[in-house]
């Protein structure tokens, strides 16, 4: 597909590192499956892997942690 982003890449299938945060919280996911643009690196998840990530992060929001990297397993 075509880079939404810069408009002159394409996307290839890969992995990438997804970073979020909430108040006090910060969750990595590593490994996340994603569709990346060659020219900028911006990174496209698929609605069930989104669905997944944020699952992820609400258990660790849950559990009060404040820092928490994990390996995504799909």
């Amino acid at each position: 597909m075509k880079c939404v982003l810069c408009k002159h890449g394409t996307t290839y299938t890969g992995t990438v590192n997804v970073t979020l945060e909430r108040d006090n919280c910060i969750i990595v996911l590593k490994d996340v499956p994603a569709d990346i643009c060659e020219n900028c690196g911006e990174y496209y998840l698929s609605q069930s892997t989104t669905a997944a990530v944020l699952d992820r992060a609400e258990r660790s929001i849950d559990r009060n942690a404040e820092v928490e990297i994990l390996r995504f397993a799909a």
